[in-house]
């Protein structure tokens, strides 16, 4: 056995189901082992398209999905999906071949120091140089990349260390047992709850990550408390419940923004200042603030908390729920934020100017999707119209790359999630900007079967920049592009292609796309003139009611 069997065994032992990258010189050892292994090896055709794969499968599942590059360019090309798990709070491991070690002294062909390389963008990582270690660094790696706050690891392989004999079997795997959160800090959080007079719960994605959204939702029930949750918070508490304040997290002000600025508490659960900074909704660091989560909370000026629960949410939360004697009213603020809300969201329900709004094409989408069924955001200007406006029954069910917000992500994402749920409908919602970025990968999902619907909102052009340069110079520049015509492109890859001509074609169209047995492309223009209007309402809104 060489070091390359045994790496792919201790793959096997994780738990392993897939491996997705490109093959090269410097991992055929590694290739050649996961030919007699149970892994899938999916062949993708970028690297950053495998490490947005592995990204989102380790995001859905709590097991950190997997890439795989050669050395060189094809680490580089992995580097963006590495940093977007990491930011983001997914599990994943990299691996990537190397160089002999005996020319890493020299320069070198295609030779870069990969473990200095990944250091910043990874919580751990390791060149493998004993092959006797490979059990030691593969276990490590995947405790590190899972436990909380997960994120991504890397493991360096030189070619000849792959193919050197090694003896040895893998590790067991190590139970992960629950922690439970201080008496004396869980009291001091139910008296400050109990004394606040408007509180409100801000949900982040750790709520999501640790399944505790049954006893979120139950907390805030019982305790009559307002939620918002953040962009990757979405489907903690559904959208339906009556204290559900929606999704906060936008650069500019919203209705949202009312219930921060009449609080007296904010109780943030699973809630990680990179996904909305605090210096936005507690400029002055004024509100009181409790922490509830898995970690203790990073430093801010803006966060400070009065007091920290760190444990197992579920029981933290049920625990404060048992200790807090609250019978406050909820504000009348919430009401009116609840009916603004909805009577925007529903007022584009009647829409019928094309292009397409972008709440109106959302409002529709939404429509055709159930609440166990997965949308797949990339970023640009659509990423914040779905961010306000696509509402969730389901935690997973609408994934969006918010620390790194790294562009190109939708289509790799969307074969990732149907592999995890082929039971699913799942869309992958880009601009024409980022489907460009990755569009390759529609052979990928063709390839393995991974039958998903990519919807284009097509402005010819980088919507969001041009909605920035609007704000800040009243003008833009460098934001537009040609498209190719993308019912050709799709169906040049054996898809199916579709465009919407008017806004009574869409949701027929929506339906006929998800019915197909494979990759289904639809463009539809969107009138992005919407992006100026909200900016303009959001500086003009009040909070009096």
């Amino acid at each position: 056995m060489n070091t390359a069997e045994l790496l792919v065994k201790c793959l096997e032992n994780e738990g392993v189901k897939y491996v997705f990258g490109l093959p090269g010189e410097e991992n055929l050892n590694i290739l050649e082992a996961l030919k007699d292994s149970p892994i899938q090896f999916i062949t993708t055709r970028h690297e950053q398209g495998a490490a947005f794969m592995a990204d989102v499968y380790g995001r859905l599942t709590g097991k950190a999905g997997v890439c795989l590059s050669t050395l060189g360019p094809g680490a580089t090309n992995l580097m963006t999906g590495v940093a977007d798990a990491n930011l983001d709070g997914a599990p994943l491991v990299a691996i990537t071949g190397q160089v002999g070690t005996d020319r890493m002294h020299i320069e070198s062909h295609q030779y870069l120091d990969l473990v200095a390389m990944f250091e910043p963008v990874t919580k751990w990582n390791a060149q493998i140089v004993r092959p006797s270690n490979t059990p030691e660094i593969v276990r490590k790696a995947f405790k590190v990349a899972q436990q909380e706050k997960p994120g991504a690891v890397h493991i360096d392989l030189p070619e000849n260390i792959a193919a050197m004999s090694v003896e040895g079997q893998p590790l067991n795997r190590d139970k992960r047992e629950k922690s439970y959160s201080a008496y004396q800090s869980m009291t001091e959080a139910a008296v400050a709850i109990s004394k606040a007079k408007n509180p409100v719960i801000l949900v982040g994605n750790g709520v999501i990550r640790a399944n505790a959204s049954e006893a979120l939702t139950e907390f805030a029930t019982k305790l009559n408390i307002p939620v918002a949750n953040t962009f990757m918070g979405k489907g903690a508490i559904p959208y339906t419940h009556p204290l559900s304040l929606w999704t906060t997290g936008l650069q500019q002000r919203d209705y949202i923004s009312c219930a921060f600025e009449q609080t007296d508490l904010v109780i943030a659960v699973g809630y990680d200042l990179i996904e909305y900074s605090p210096k936005k909704w507690n400029p002055q660091g004024k509100i009181p603030i409790i922490h509830i989560g898995a970690k203790y909370a990073e430093i801010d000026s803006s966060y400070i908390p009065i007091a920290e629960i760190v444990g197992d949410i579920s029981d933290s939360l049920n625990e404060i729920l048992r200790r807090s004697d609250r019978m406050n009213q909820v504000s009348p603020i919430v009401s009116e934020i609840r009916r603004n809300l909805r009577s925007e969201y529903e007022g584009y329900s009647k829409d019928n100017d094309f292009p397409i709004k972008p709440q109106k094409l959302i409002y529709d989408l939404r429509q055709v999707m159930g609440p166990e069924d997965i949308v797949i955001s990339d970023v640009g200007a659509h990423k914040m119209w779905i961010a306000r406006h696509y509402h969730c029954d389901r935690p997973n069910t609408c994934l969006i790359s918010n620390g790194f917000a790294a562009m190109g992500i939708a289509i790799p994402g969307a074969i990732a999630a149907k592999l995890v749920h082929p039971e699913r409908k799942v869309i992958a919602a880009t601009g024409d900007g980022g489907f460009m970025m990755n569009c390759q990968e529609l052979e990928t999902a063709l390839r393995v079967g991974t039958a998903f619907v990519t919807l284009i909102f097509n402005d010819g052009g980088y919507g969001l920049i041009e909605w920035k340069q609007e704000d800040h110079f009243g003008k833009s520049s460098f934001i537009k592009f040609g498209n190719p015509d993308f019912v050709k492109f799709a169906e040049s890859f054996g898809l199916k292609g579709y465009r919407v001509e008017s806004v009574t074609d869409l949701i027929p169209t929506l339906k006929e796309a998800l019915a197909q047995d494979v990759p289904a492309v639809i463009d539809c223009p969107v009138d992005y003139r919407e992006n100026a209007r909200f900016t303009q309402k959001s500086g003009g809104l009040s909070c009096s009611i």
